[in-house]
C-alpha cells in the first residue's frame, strides 16, 4: 500500500557528526559517499589550499599560522565543509547555488519548480527532496522521511531561513532512483 512507496525512500539516519554523508546520501538515494570519501575530497581541499598559501612564500606568518590551523575542511567528529559538499556533488555533475541570496532571489522562482534543496545551519547538514510529485524532509535526524505538503514547503524554507540556515537549491539531475520512479506512479499519505 501507501506505506511501502514510504519505505522504497533511502533515508539515512543520524551517525555522530556524520550529517554531511547522510545528507548527500539521502539526495542521491544510495549509499554513495562514505566518510573516507569525504576526508579524502577535504584532504585534497586541504592541499590546495596549501599550495596556495605557499605560493606566498613557505617562511610567511601566513603561511605558518595556516600549517598550524586544523583542517577547515573536515574536524574529527565528521564534520565536512561546503567546499566538500560542492565538490562531492561535482562529481555527479551537480551544483549547488545559494538559494538564500539575492542573485537568486531576484528569478523569483517558485521553489515548487525546483528538485532538491541542502540545508546547513552551524554543523548540521540536511536534504529536502521532490520524489516522484512530492516532497520530502530527509533530515538525518528525524526517524524517517517526512512528507512536505506542496502549500507548506516555500514557508517551511521560509522558517529555515529565519533560523540561520543557508539554504542551497541543487542544480544538475539526479541520478535515478527506485523511489522516484514508484512515487510518480503512487502519492505518499501522510
Amino acid at each position: 500500500g501507501p506505506l511501502g512507496s514510504m519505505e522504497s525512500i533511502f533515508h539515512e539516519k543520524q551517525e555522530g557528526s556524520l550529517c554531511a554523508q547522510h545528507c548527500l546520501n539521502n539526495l542521491l538515494q544510495g549509499e554513495y559517499f562514505s566518510p573516507v570519501e569525504l576526508s579524502s575530497i577535504a584532504h585534497q581541499l586541504d592541499e590546495e589550499e596549501r599550495m596556495r598559501m605557499a605560493e606566498g612564500g613557505v617562511t610567511s606568518e601566513d603561511y605558518r599560522t595556516f600549517l598550524q590551523q586544523p583542517s577547515g575542511n573536515m574536524d574529527d567528529s565528521g564534520f565536512f565543509s561546503i567546499q566538500v559538499i560542492s565538490n562531492a556533488l561535482k562529481v555527479w555533475g551537480l551544483e549547488l547555488i545559494l538559494f538564500n541570496s539575492p542573485e537568486y532571489q531576484r528569478l523569483r522562482i517558485d521553489p515548487i519548480n525546483e528538485r532538491s534543496f541542502i540545508c546547513n545551519y552551524k554543523e548540521h547538514w540536511f536534504t529536502v527532496r521532490k520524489l516522484g510529485k512530492q516532497w520530502f524532509n530527509l533530515n538525518s535526524l528525524l526517524t524517517g522521511p517526512e512528507l512536505i505538503s506542496d502549500t507548506y514547503l516555500a514557508l517551511f524554507l521560509a522558517q529555515l531561513q529565519q533560523e540561520g540556515y543557508s539554504i542551497f537549491v541543487v542544480k544538475g539531475d539526479l541520478p535515478d532512483c527506485e523511489a522516484d520512479q514508484l512515487l510518480q506512479m503512487i502519492r505518499v499519505q501522510q
